[in-house]
């Protein structure tokens, strides 16, 4: 490999036309400027520099190294650069679910980014279960749940009212069997819904399936079944609410973040003022 300091000396040669004036460009003095080009032929086996010539000429074979040298000078210059920047070089990992990542919250993210060149924001949406399971595990760093109930090292819970959903145009009375919209094994709802049901003696099946709150909601709109959903995340959509049963009780949003202080902290504390707008306004609303 060649030494880039030698390769430098020998560029300021071409560029200067002299030991002396490349010496005084490189700050460095003539002999060992001359020393540091006997060892770059040394490395490459010939002769670079013709040095009896006024103004010092490059050899044939010091012509054809030039323009590379040029290019690993550059290169080197390039991925010192490329290792000193510091952008998107911290992970903080966050993970919540699908309605909780609202524009509000990616302006938040955005805003977050442009104070903090150096943070990458790792965000995740999904399932309780496997969110509460990923937190634990110390694979997310800030983590927004809906639980029944609050775990003791919550920074904060905010009570979520939720109820049974059907298309506009259902019949007013429960089919039988009851066919269910659901998220997968481990969604919040998905056990209550059962669990409503087998309290009320209802048949039910589960007809469609989706991690997606979307998906979900248009499963619901096209006639496919009932399902449990916070009441603030069916507005907008073309549902009802299905009141035939008693009403359920609220789970409650919690907010988890493993540090208070640094960037962490703070990303944090900025979810937490989002989840108690959000939470104002839905109170609001249903008042």
């Amino acid at each position: 490999m060649l030494d880039p300091r030698l390769l430098r000396a020998f560029v300021a040669i071409a560029d200067a036309g002299s030991f002396t004036a490349a010496a005084d460009r490189l700050h460095m003095t003539q002999s060992t400027m001359s020393q540091q080009i006997a060892r770059l032929e040394e490395a490459i086996g010939r002769e670079l520099v013709d040095r009896a010539a006024r103004p010092v000429r490059l050899t044939v074979t010091g012509e054809r190294l030039l323009g590379h040298a040029r290019r690993i000078l550059a290169l080197q210059t390039e991925v010192l650069a490329l290792v000193a920047e510091t952008s998107g070089t911290t992970s903080v990992r966050i993970g919540m679910p699908d309605d909780i990542a609202t524009p509000e919250m990616a302006h938040a993210f955005a805003a977050f980014a442009k104070r903090h060149k150096e943070a990458r924001l790792d965000v995740t949406t999904g399932l309780r279960a496997d969110l509460t399971r990923r937190y634990r595990s110390g694979e997310l760093d800030i983590v927004v749940l809906k639980e029944d109930t609050p775990s003791a090292d919550s920074w904060a819970s905010f009570e979520e009212p939720i109820a049974w959903f059907a298309a506009l145009d259902a019949p007013a009375d429960l089919p039988d069997p009851v066919p269910l919209v659901t998220f997968p094994p481990g969604g919040l709802y998905r056990d209550a819904m059962f669990d409503r049901l087998e309290r009320e003696r209802q048949r039910w099946y589960v007809a469609f399936t989706s991690a997606s709150l979307r998906n979900v909601l248009m499963a619901i709109e096209a006639g496919l079944g009932l399902s449990l959903l916070p009441v603030d995340a069916a507005k907008g959509w073309r549902v009802k609410r299905f009141a035939d049963f008693p009403p359920e009780p609220p789970v409650v949003a919690s907010l988890y973040s493993w540090e208070r202080n640094g960037i962490v902290g703070e990303l944090a504390s900025e979810v937490l003022d989002i989840l108690k707008r959000h939470f104002a306004r839905e109170r609001n609303s249903i008042a």
